[in-house]
């Protein structure tokens, strides 16, 4: 695009979405097109683009509506609506009308709608509602996201140490973070780093990078589960049907903690659950656990019985089951805190990671409950 072009349109938009759009820019075709902005518009746009871009602050509007305290209705009113006429005002920007004094510190909130329709000799400070919802510049941009969204506002203001408004977050811009939130998400949690460029626009080189280097250390974990294999392989030509249920038992297990892990890693990441919070979490799984791991014993006999395997065959599964279970409980109630508390995001390696522990575990779990119950193996 020619950069008069790009210039013009980054004029046009709100000052969050333009600031959005730079960063996708490296930062000599990002400063080109601030030096075609007017001064005061790009002062504004470097203002945004100086915040970490994963903080609340790198993603508000600058640009409010603001009036004073001791203002009556009608004062308001007009004051509004001459700067409303120097803003690029919308609704999402003029859904509140907040009250500050003359160094800006944050008052209250009205809404604009209650605004128009009030006395107009009535005093802004009668009006305006002091409970204030606030967020900081450095608060994380996924929390004032949930923050505006758990509580259905319209925005949420951003205020300094001092309490002085700096700007304010809109819901759209809050929907596209929490949008952005569960797509790195949902990759984290096949193994993958997130991507910071769209799918389309990733080079082969950038993929291999973002995915290769945990796929290489969840292939060198799950070489222990060949070599569990290779160890009780005696007791699986001892009694072939045991060979049966392995993909089962294995995938059951996995399936159990990545279930675990995705929650957890969820409730971590809007503040439910903290590593002080593990014994609760274990004893909160294990009674699950325990509960799942019975009915998914049951599930093995029938299963079991279909096959015609026989009754210790059937025993040995259906302990196994409700084992492994229990086991893949504990281990993915503990392992996405830890990873927190060892400063490895949980996302990326949670669900991969607990599936390979278990695969290998499980196999373990499964021929030594072979032993106890079948005759045939006693003597190996």
């Amino acid at each position: 695009m020619d950069p008069s072009l790009a210039a013009t349109f980054l004029e046009a938009l709100d000052s969050d979405h333009a600031a959005n759009i730079l960063r996708e820019f490296k930062e000599p075709k990002r400063e080109a097109l601030l030096t075609l902005l007017p001064l005061e518009r790009a002062m504004v746009l470097r203002g945004l683009l100086s915040w970490p871009e994963d903080c609340a602050a790198a993603h508000m509007v600058p640009e409010t509506l603001t009036v004073r305290p001791n203002m009556t209705v009608s004062q308001a009113v007009a004051s509004v609506r001459e700067r409303a006429s120097g803003l690029r005002s919308d609704a999402r920007t003029t859904a509140y009308v907040y009250v500050t004094d003359a160094d800006s510190h944050l008052l209250g909130v009205i809404a604009f709608r209650a605004l128009v329709l009030a006395n107009p000799e009535q005093r802004v400070r009668e009006l305006m509602g002091d409970d204030l919802i606030v967020v900081s510049p450095l608060t994380d941009k996924e929390l004032a996201a949930q923050t505006i969204m758990g509580h259905n506002l319209m925005a949420v203001p951003v205020v300094d140490a001092d309490n002085r408004l700096l700007g304010i977050i809109a819901e759209d811009e809050a929907i596209d973070i929490a949008e952005e939130e569960a797509t790195e998400d949902a990759e984290r949690q096949g193994g993958s780093a997130p991507l910071e460029v769209p799918y389309l626009r990733a080079s082969p080189w950038l993929l291999w990078r973002k995915r290769v280097v945990w796929l290489l250390v969840l292939f060198a974990a799950e070489a222990y589960t060949g070599s569990v294999l290779r160890a009780f392989s005696d007791e699986m030509e001892a009694v072939i049907a045991l060979a049966f249920f392995i993909p089962l038992l294995i995938g059951t297990g996995g399936n159990t903690g990545t279930q675990i892990a995705t929650t957890l890693v969820r409730a971590m990441a809007t503040g439910q659950v903290r590593f002080r919070d593990v014994p609760a979490v274990l004893a909160k799984e294990l009674s699950t656990g325990v509960l799942v791991g019975l009915t998914m014993a049951a599930a093995a006999v029938v299963r079991a019985w279909t096959l015609g395997v026989g009754p210790q065959v059937t025993l040995t599964v259906a302990l196994t089951v409700a084992a492994i279970v229990v086991w893949s409980s504990l281990v993915a109630a503990v392992l996405p805190p830890l990873l927190k508390k060892l400063r490895i995001d949980p996302a990326i390696v949670s669900g991969p990671m607990i599936a390979t522990i278990v695969d290998g575990t499980g196999l373990l779990i499964y021929f030594l409950v072979a032993h106890l119950t079948l005759t045939e193996l006693h003597g190996l």
